[in-house]
């Protein structure tokens, strides 16, 4: 699978925390993927350009401002269980058709922002989800708006819905698949967990980050669903799985950076500028 140079950068830096980047480190992890490092210090400078990235010290690097919201809801899977509450049948709806067009890139923002949460289209700019998230409605709408949803956008409770209505909500996100994705993610992840004592340092460093970035874009789009949609233990169990899976993976790349620490990367070093139109705006 070939990574983006941007997205391994910011992911790398979701993974350290508040410790900065040392770019030897991004170069190191470029390498296990062919990345050049003439790639890898481009994308750096522009990142720090688009403010995603800040320079932290002399050739280390943090997430800049630009990237601290949506860096903070990648990161929040780790708490992503603490947003739930018991659904009593009601819905959050977002109303969307009165929004203008002032700004280009606002539906764009918007649309991630009912993704991410979960929300679904009902009727033309009207969006909807089970009420089963966070512990009130202002909480729900801060979430929306830090994401990029409009400040003018309708936030709102619904109860109520005729049958017919009520019928259609059902059928906007396929349950049984998300229960099966849940499933098959976890045995994956297990079963990697199993074998990964016999993999080489390289490979094993390799196949985590591939895993687990899987996993974990799985739990940050999650709708979060409550009973009857999907099968809330089988989401318990598959994020308990993550977790097994992250506490080994860091340590894995921990591993890894400290054998590479005084070895050259293991390829020539070349300038392939085509590498530098690959990266997209989410970092995954």
């Amino acid at each position: 699978m070939k990574v983006n140079p941007k997205n391994l950068i910011l992911d790398l830096m979701l993974a350290a925390g508040d410790k900065p980047l040392i770019a030897r480190d991004a170069i190191l992890a470029g390498s296990l993927f062919q990345i050049s490092e003439n790639s890898l210090r481009v994308t750096l400078a522009r990142l720090s350009a688009a403010g995603l990235i800040e320079t932290a010290e002399r050739g280390a690097y943090r997430l800049g401002p630009a990237a601290t919201d949506l860096a903070g809801e990648v990161a929040s899977w780790r708490t992503l269980e603490s947003r739930l509450r018991t659904w009593q049948g009601s819905y959050i709806v977002v109303h969307c058709g009165a929004l203008g067009r002032h700004d280009r890139a606002a539906p764009q923002r918007r649309e991630r922002a009912l993704q991410m949460m979960g929300l679904r289209l009902l009727e033309r700019g009207l969006y909807i989800r089970p009420d089963n998230i966070e512990s009130d409605l202002d909480e729900v709408r801060d979430h929306l708006y830090k994401l990029g949803l409009d400040r003018n956008a309708a936030v709102f409770r619904a109860s109520g819905l005729d049958s017919t209505r009520e019928s259609i909500v059902r059928q906007l996100w396929d349950g049984q698949a998300l229960t099966q994705n849940y499933r098959q993610l976890r045995v994956e992840l297990q079963e990697w967990l199993a074998r990964a004592d016999q993999l080489p340092l390289d490979a094993a460093a390799r196949e985590s980050f591939l895993l687990g970035g899987k996993a974990i874009h799985q739990l940050v789009f999650d709708p979060l669903l409550p009973e009857p949609f999907v099968d809330s233990r089988e989401r318990h169990a598959f994020i308990q799985a993550v977790h097994d899976f992250d506490d080994t993976g860091r340590a894995i790349w921990n591993r890894f950076f400290a054998s590479m620490a005084e070895t050259p990367p293991p390829f020539p070093v070349t300038y392939q500028p085509a590498e530098l139109e690959t990266y997209h705006e989410h970092p995954n």
